[in-house]
């Protein structure tokens, strides 16, 4: 199945977190960072991505490019949702609601 590569500029594009981790080692402790981010295009189709680097604008760039690879297309109606959604993982709960 061939994977359609969106066109950039058409999506919002949304920082939702960065992340600072560390690492012990024998000298210290290396630090990388893990960035959380969600793209739309306003019509139905969102992703998201997470990308992990030792950089923080590489991280944030991994994780723009892992987001529009997994585009999901959500049916609308009227540019809302049909009916209210409830989502739970592990201590995240969402609940998403019609306009």
């Amino acid at each position: 199945m061939a994977r359609e590569t969106p066109d950039t500029n058409e999506f919002q594009e949304k920082l939702v977190a960065i992340n600072r981790v560390a690492k012990v080692v024998k000298g210290g402790r290396r630090f990388g960072f893990a960035a959380l981010t969600v793209v739309g295009d306003g019509r139905g189709r969102v992703g998201f991505g997470y990308g992990k680097a030792r950089e923080v604008p590489l991280a944030i760039q991994k994780a723009m490019e892992e987001a529009r690879g997994h585009l999901q297309k959500i049916p609308l109606n009227q540019g809302t949702l049909h009916y209210a959604v409830h989502g739970r993982h592990g201590a995240t709960r969402v609940y998403l609601q019609p306009a």
